[in-house]
């Protein structure tokens, strides 16, 4: 019997062995690997780095998540619209409009608790929620299938501006959710789980996705910067004039208690042309300095414009047709609280503008006018997006969105 020698070939392995074997051993590889890696980086690390993924907002009360809520670092804005049975009546296309809410609100709770959804596929990834929240939002035809008592006269498409240039792939829809989270990739999971979810009932219009500054990387204060450097926000009021701002008082009027509104606009940037603008250009358009943002008539970043002060020449310091001049308040109502986010697509850059307020018509659409009539930046800036949406109250747990809000 002759034995086997080195040189006689090798036994073709079995597709079982390749499958399994070849695992295995990659599996042991990557084991090794993966030992040796976490041991340096444990290293390297330093002892008692906080984590925040398992930080959690609430999602059940009078009013929904998102809006007050500190700004995370990510956002995902998503337009759906409603499927709706051909020829059916009122009360059939109304419950699917019950159904979608009764979802959003099932499937919102568990995520933003660290759960996956009922029969969800991959439940790992919800697991580390890092505050995510869902807010949700309706348009005109959903508000009307709901209650068309309840439409407020300000839920419709905004008046054509001069310098828009509107594409109706990111026009209006029937409902928006609005996802946002310190960590993308719980994110990207609840947007996934809630839109197959979803998928009998609404089907997706849209999704703007959008970044701030990540978590840990400045203070928790500060207020945010676009891609062209600026500050985002610095007037955003703060304590009872926010809630004011948000949810009515004192002659402002919500549309449902518990309610707000939400404008969302896509702003395309053009960074290539504001590289070629120097600083000081920068600071006369905005009428703030880019770097502290303080108003260039003095003080610091939170403090209003002086429009009068004048220089030894008699020009005005702070121009009147700057970007802080155009959209200061001029009635005590013209109050919006910004929830900015930066979005890069290929070759396209920008901003996604959210507003929201009370009331669109009395707090929103002033400040507007007067950027579309004159605003210096608007050189370097277009609306490529717009939307509006009534914002429904919070719930309680039991309950779900928009129950008390259904005609009988």
């Amino acid at each position: 019997m002759r034995l086997p020698s080195e040189t006689d070939e090798a036994p073709a392995p079995s597709r079982r062995a390749l499958l399994f074997g070849g695992a295995a051993t990659v599996a042991g590889a990557a084991t090794g690997f993966a030992l040796g890696s976490a041991s340096s980086i444990a290293t390297a690390a330093p002892a008692g780095e906080p984590l925040h993924g398992q930080e959690t907002v609430a999602f059940h009360g009078l009013r929904q998540p998102g809006i007050e809520t500190p700004a995370p670092a990510f956002v995902s804005f998503v337009g759906m619209n409603l499927l709706l049975p051909a020829d059916a009546g009122m009360d059939e296309e109304r419950e699917v409009l019950r159904r979608v809410l009764k979802l959003i609100s099932a499937d919102a709770a568990r995520l933003m608790s660290g759960r996956g959804i009922l029969a969800d596929t991959e439940p790992e990834l919800a697991t580390n929620p890092a505050r995510l929240t869902v807010t949700a939002g309706l348009g005109p035809r959903a508000v009307k299938l709901m209650n068309p008592a309840l439409v407020p006269a300000w839920l419709k498409d905004l008046e054509p501006f001069q310098m828009d240039r509107l594409d109706k792939a990111w026009g209006q829809s029937d409902l928006v959710l609005q996802i946002c989270g310190d960590d993308r990739m719980s994110l990207a999971h609840a947007a996934r789980a809630i839109l197959k979810d979803l998928r009998p009932v609404a089907s997706r219009s849209w999704i703007q996705d959008g970044f701030r500054h990540s978590r840990g990387s400045q203070d928790q204060a500060a207020t945010m910067r676009n891609l062209f450097g600026q500050l985002d926000g610095s007037g955003n009021p703060q304590g009872e004039m926010l809630e004011r701002t948000l949810w009515g008082g004192e002659g402002l009027e919500p549309w449902v208690p518990g309610g707000t509104s939400l404008v969302l606009r896509r702003i395309e940037m053009d960074l290539d042309a504001w590289d070629h603008v120097d600083r000081p250009g920068r600071d006369f358009t905005l009428g703030r300095s880019q770097d502290s943002g303080a108003p260039l008539s003095g003080g610091g970043e939170f403090d209003s414009p002086d429009l009068q002060a004048t220089d030894a020449l008699g020009l005005p310091v702070v121009s009147p047709d700057s970007h802080v001049a155009r959209s200061q308040a001029r009635e005590a109502d013209e109050k919006i609280l910004r929830r900015g986010y930066n979005y890069l697509e290929g070759g396209s850059a920008g901003l996604l503008f959210a507003s929201y307020q009370c009331d669109v018509s009395r707090q929103f659409l002033p400040i507007q006018r007067r950027l579309a009539a004159v605003d210096m930046l608007n050189e370097w800036t277009t609306p490529i997006g717009s939307a509006v949406y009534a914002i429904l109250p919070g719930c309680v747990d039991g309950s779900y969105l928009g129950k008390e809000l259904f005609a009988v």
